[in-house]
């Protein structure tokens, strides 16, 4: 694989050599951290935790003075907080593996379920493993545009795709049940090519997951305020919005905004260490921000780092983001960030414009970085 860099002075062009430099001193960078992972670790995680549940049994309590409004939107704060906090810098990071050496048995990946409707286990498979090993590749990664929108000019357009800004907004509000479904693969299901022995078993692990958390955010749980039924019905219902909004624009952010590329699979096939490690850098973006915004991300604000090191505790990403800024910057290669206003805004301008048909529109400016394959001498006939 070769990278192509524009510059002032034309392209630059990254050896294999420096390629595979790259990757080593990345590895190095992980085994640093890897070895320094201990009591601080270990304190960060139990501190969130903490503050979660506190978080939840504020906003439980709080929805039963819920006829008041101020306490209702007190009640419905705390629960946003809370889901935030045990989706994104709980759930996803445990879910990953980023805690597994702690041998803490409520924390392993294997057996860590979450507060939403999508089973672990589905998650982990269309996440953990078709995301963060095929990233941004066409026909592997089913990220791109979830398989509901045209996220890329590479996507084939139809009419269907005039109706997109109205599917990201469904998608964004009813996030949670969007990324329960995402393992199904409905598209796969229509052309065949999945069968039913197995579409049974998922649905099954769906209707139970989702079945116990409706039963607890609408039902149990209002029914536990008695005549405050409704109010907390209506509290909770609004708590799960502002979690899947907000979730939808970290997650969105880190993956779509203008300047992220994608790839096909000849590009990355046999791929080296330092190859996959570029792909994840030119595939992904961060968001700036204050260390309370990073820690209500899930440090998925340094979803470049993510990409780099899925399986590391997410809140060393901020250590680490300045040192693979710097390697960016020492190879050529760009390192896309910017505020959560600017990303998401380019965001949403992508999906506005991709829901048009190819010829309406301009097609993006190049990133300055093209992937081509590097040919081997049998390929071409020496």
């Amino acid at each position: 694989m070769t990278i192509l860099t524009e510059t002032e002075n034309g392209p630059l062009v990254l050896s294999p050599d420096q390629i595979e430099e790259l990757g080593r001193e990345l590895d190095e960078l992980r085994a640093a951290i890897v070895a320094d992972l201990g009591e601080r670790d270990r304190e960060y995680l139990y501190s969130i935790i903490k503050a979660q549940r506190g978080f939840e049994i504020a906003g439980r309590g709080l929805m039963y003075l819920g006829f008041l409004p101020p306490f209702w939107l007190a009640a419905v704060a705390a629960l946003s907080v809370s889901k935030i906090l045990d989706n994104m810098e709980i759930g996803h990071n445990v879910m990953h593996g980023q805690y597994d050496w702690m041998r803490e048995p409520g924390l392993n990946s294997r057996v860590f379920e979450w507060d939403t409707v999508c089973p672990a286990d589905q998650w982990k498979h269309s996440h953990n493993y078709l995301h963060h090993t095929y990233t941004n590749i066409h026909n592997k990664d089913r990220d791109i545009g979830y398989s509901i929108l045209r996220m890329d000019e590479a996507q084939e357009w139809n009419v269907l795709r005039l109706g997109q800004p109205l599917y990201a907004f469904v998608l964004m509000v009813l996030f949670e049940w969007g990324v329960m479904g995402h393992d199904l693969e409905v598209e796969n299901i229509l052309a065949g090519k999945k069968k039913w022995p197995e579409v049974k078993k998922l649905l099954l692990g769906q209707w139970r997951k989702a079945g116990k958390q409706v039963l607890k955010d609408y039902l149990v749980f209002p029914a536990l305020t008695g005549p405050l039924f409704f109010h907390t019905l209506a509290g909770n219902a609004t708590a799960n919005l502002v979690r899947n909004v907000w979730a939808f624009a970290i997650i969105f952010c880190g993956h779509f905004p203008t300047g992220v590329q994608t790839f096909t699979e000849e590009e990355t096939a046999d791929e080296t260490r330092g190859e996959w490690y570029i792909r994840q850098m030119l595939g992904s973006a961060n968001i700036t921000g204050s260390k309370l915004f990073h820690i209500m991300s899930g440090n998925l604000s340094h979803q470049i780092e993510h990409h780099l090191f899925p399986d590391l505790p997410a809140s060393r990403y901020p250590d680490m983001a300045p040192t693979v800024r710097a390697l960016c910057e020492k190879y050529g290669l760009p390192y896309n960030t910017g505020p959560l206003g600017k990303q998401i805004g380019s965001v949403w301008k992508k999906i506005f414009k991709l829901a048009l048909p190819p010829r309406w529109v301009e097609s993006e400016p190049s990133s300055g970085v093209i992937v081509m394959r590097q040919r081997k001498a049998s390929e071409a006939g020496v």
